[in-house]
């Protein structure tokens, strides 16, 4: 009887560098997805696809496509939790990746209403859809490959590694809608350059695959498979065993999730229509904001790592509702300097909740279903912050559009996250 020997990993399939990158290169996308289609929701979509509805119409529809996505993730975050769980990290990876990349592309290709009517916002509408359901288990999985190749005292570190890919991906997008007005046209921006933002999905998706192909699969999973511990129907067992845990990483992901929704999509809508910003300027402000988190990303990871998960969440949750009612009264007669310390004071605390959000989470559940726990947890915060713009502007509309109601949903998103975060602190040790 013969025996083959395994296969070896493939050159620097180990090393922290390129895990760490492969890790953060679908979040980048999934980011750059986003907040493409946030900054294209707030300005392009109602004109291109929803032109009959008439402005209000068409504000209301074009931010119901971005809602559509959110809601269909926990379909995805249950099918890719699951294969996360019984196939591996890895493979589940490169097929979210892979779907996520397709899809975002496709919608450069799109016809717009002039062109082809209504055909072009069904395409639209299943567009988003399959962005959905990749995105339903791409940030769980991400997390995932960072923290189970990591050393235990790393891991919040590690975890903190995939959440550099939202500044990314916001500096990336914000930097496409800035730089193409400069060089095109307004007609030729509505005619097709913004299609060409969407098309630069595909190169993105061929240097994702190439690296997520060369690293190997986590030690832990691979452990899990050969001691057959894996679970068969893992989404039940997380459901039957951890419910508690579950809603808890839920509302901890409230703060991370809903304060990008709130502040690049919906205030960049109510900065522009309403209080009469540029839209360039809007983009310029964020983007500057996201610089600072490429720098703030990684010291809060650090400081999870020293400290614990849970603490920076809370800490970050805690600050950013006592400077919610200060931002947004500023708001209404800042100057451009104004605006841009207003994205980065109030990026910096939600970005401790954001940052040290994988870490958190992956401490809360056993690897047997941690890939389906996280891809649920992350998929369901996602889905309810989806509507945050909706749910905000109308609001804005109850209130006559007075000055503090963007600020009571922040306090409101605060709030959950801080008692989320205590709550899976006193859980961690009672279970130590």
């Amino acid at each position: 009887m013969t025996t083959t020997a395994p296969a070896r990993p493939a050159p620097g399939s180990r090393r922290p560098g390129r895990i760490a990158a492969a890790s953060m290169i679908g979040t980048a996308l999934e980011q750059f997805d986003f907040y493409l289609y946030a900054y294209f929701a707030a300005f392009f979509v109602g004109p291109l696809f929803f032109d009959p509805l008439g402005p209000a119409g068409s504000t209301l529809a074009s931010f119901s496509t971005i809602a559509v996505s959110f809601v269909i993730r926990p379909v995805g975050a249950i099918l890719f939790g699951h294969m996360g769980d019984r196939l591996g990290r890895r493979a589940t990876l490169l097929w979210t990746v892979s779907i996520m990349g397709v899809a975002t592309g496709l919608i450069g290709l799109l016809p717009t209403y002039a062109q082809a009517g209504w055909l072009g916002a069904i395409g639209l509408v299943v567009l988003r859809l399959a962005q959905g359901m990749s995105l339903g288990g791409e940030w769980g999985g991400s997390v995932l490959l960072a923290t189970e190749h990591a050393h235990p005292v790393r891991r919040a570190f590690a975890a903190a590694i995939p959440q550099l890919g939202s500044p990314i991906g916001s500096i990336l997008s914000a930097a496409l809608f800035l730089v193409l007005p400069t060089l095109l046209t307004e007609q030729a921006m509505a005619d097709w350059g913004w299609r060409v933002p969407f098309l630069i999905a595909f190169p993105l998706l061929l240097i994702s695959l190439y690296l997520r192909r060369t690293v190997e699969e986590t030690p832990e999973f691979a452990r899990l498979s050969r001691e057959k511990r894996r679970e068969r129907m893992p989404v039940s067992e997380l459901l039957r065993s951890r419910p508690l845990a579950l809603v808890l990483a839920i509302g901890a992901a409230q703060l991370g999730i809903g304060s990008y929704a709130l502040m690049n999509t919906y205030t960049m809508n109510y900065g522009a229509a309403v209080l009469g910003f540029p839209y360039t300027e809007l983009l310029t402000a964020a983007t500057i904001g996201a610089l600072l988190q490429l720098v703030t990303v990684p010291l809060f990871g650090a400081l999870a790592a020293r400290t614990s998960s849970w603490l920076v969440v809370a800490i970050g949750a805690a600050g950013t509702a006592l400077i919610a009612l200060p931002m947004y009264a500023l708001l209404g007669s800042a100057t451009f300097g104004v605006l841009v310390a207003m994205m980065v004071i109030g990026g910096i605390l939600p970005t401790m909740s954001w940052a040290a959000l994988g870490g958190l989470m992956a401490d809360m559940f056993p690897g047997r279903f941690r890939a389906s726990a996280l891809s649920v947890a992350y998929a369901v915060a996602a889905t309810v912050s989806g509507f945050v713009p909706l749910l905000t502007g109308a609001l804005g509309g109850l209130t006559g559009q007075a000055w503090w109601h963007p600020a009571l949903v922040l306090i409101a998103l605060s709030v959950v996250t801080l008692a989320a975060a205590i709550g899976a602190g006193r859980m961690g040790r009672l279970e130590a």
